[in-house]
């Protein structure tokens, strides 16, 4: 295998900064091509309105500098812009520890930005680049940055972001964060709002004991597949009817079409793992083109639950099953799968993914995620993918999916 040539030791670095409009950069492109000098890297950027773009040149032995500064100073007058021509310290290749930090905030506060930045700037990184991704629901700023261990980067961030009161994703950068190709979720309290169980419960007049059952299970203090069973025969008795209205009345987390549709663009597969039932999960997937659904199911005789269950608890480890099953299916690795949840019985399935994200979560899962989303809105899974909200508008209006408008807050 041939190694990379040695960077050359002298460069130049070309900024053009101004008002942007058609035509500059190409203009810029042209008058360097006068010159015996050779591209090494560009980068451009436009924040409202006003364009910022860097060229980094090899000079040849025969270049001209005197000629090539009279050049650019003629160049600045004629577009009316700012053009200035530095020393480019040499290498023009990024350094290593690269990573992509993820911020969210509703709303981002400038105190929790200046935090974060300064956090990367204390662990010796740089940031190379700053983009928005979204503006609404929710704030979401995406910095790339190198110099730094991620996982040091994670660790720290993760902390600060917690002080701030945002949501913060560390990931290092290359092929992995871009190979993501299946995505598994819970249901209750992460795809629909609330929890099945306690929403059946009412009917059957044991809201109080089932909904104290399920906070212990949630957060860890109770065996879920025995707590499970409690809770189920404590609907014994209650109208199969009753489990077909709780279905009709299920309410979708804010942005779960929207997450759903827009990986379904992108060949993602899309999967819901749940202790919930599967007499509410499997049309739900139907509903949204889901590819997978696993799920526990309610014995049903006579036209009224039983209280009991139909074959093995779908607990915890389950759930991590069901992600490695789906995977394998497909034929991906699991470092390629995000899984999403928001309660104990996720642990393991999120522990396992290539990407683990607690949604608006209990201590205990967001302590052991890889990160956490505290916003309201499930479609914000998307950026810590790096898809923009842009993108996802861009696509809605290309195939006439009306795309909703921004809440007010």
């Amino acid at each position: 295998m041939s190694l990379p040539p040695e960077p050359p030791a002298n460069t130049l670095l070309v900024s053009l900064t101004g008002r942007d409009r058609p035509g500059l950069t190409a203009q810029l492109f042209t008058a360097l091509s006068a010159h015996d000098v050779e591209v090494l890297d560009v980068e451009q950027v436009t924040v409202r309105g006003r364009l910022v773009l860097a060229v980094l040149l090899n000079p040849a032995a025969s270049f001209d500098e005197v000629a090539f500064r009279r050049s650019l100073v003629g160049l600045g007058d004629q577009l009316g812009v700012e053009v200035e021509l530095s020393p480019g310290h040499g290498d023009h290749r990024r350094p290593p520890g690269r990573a992509h930090i993820t911020a969210l905030g509703f709303p981002l506060r400038p105190s929790a930005v200046a935090a974060l930045t300064d956090t990367v700037a204390k662990a010796g990184a740089n940031i190379d680049r700053i983009v928005r991704l979204a503006s609404y629901p929710v704030t979401s700023i995406e910095f790339e940055v190198s110099g730094a261990d991620p996982a040091r980067l994670k660790t720290e961030l993760a902390a600060v972001a917690l002080a701030e009161g945002a949501d913060v994703a560390v990931q290092p950068s290359g092929l992995l964060r871009r190979a993501k190709r299946l995505v598994v979720m819970d249901v209750d309290s992460t795809l629909v709002q609330g929890e099945v169980i306690e929403m059946l419960a009412a009917r059957a007049g044991k809201l109080d004991q089932v909904a104290s059952v399920t906070t212990r299970a949630m957060q860890g203090e109770l065996d879920f597949a025995a707590s499970l069973r409690e809770r189920v025969r404590l609907l014994a008795g209650l109208s199969a009817s009753a489990v077909a209205e709780v279905r009709a009345e299920v309410q979708l987390t804010p942005g779960a079409r929207t997450l759903v549709r827009t990986l379904k663009r992108l060949d993602y597969k899309c999967a819901i793992v749940s202790g919930g039932f599967s007499q509410i999960t499997d049309p739900l997937a139907d509903e949204l083109g889901i590819d997978y659904s696993a799920a526990n199911t309610l014995e049903i005789a006579d036209g009224v639950l039983t209280g009991g269950l139909v074959g093995p608890v779908l607990d915890r480890a389950g759930k991590a099953a069901a992600l490695a099953r789906f995977a394998a299916a497909e034929g991906i690795p699991l470092s390629q799968t995000v899984a999403v949840g928001d309660g104990a019985n996720d642990l393991d399935m999120i522990a396992a993914a290539g990407l683990g994200v607690a949604f608006n979560a209990k201590p205990i899962v967001r302590s052991a995620a890889d990160t956490a989303v505290n916003v309201p809105y499930l479609d914000a899974i998307l950026y810590l993918l790096g898809i923009s909200r842009d993108d996802i508008e861009a696509a809605d209006a290309a195939d006439g999916t009306p795309t909703p408008s921004p809440p007010v807050r």
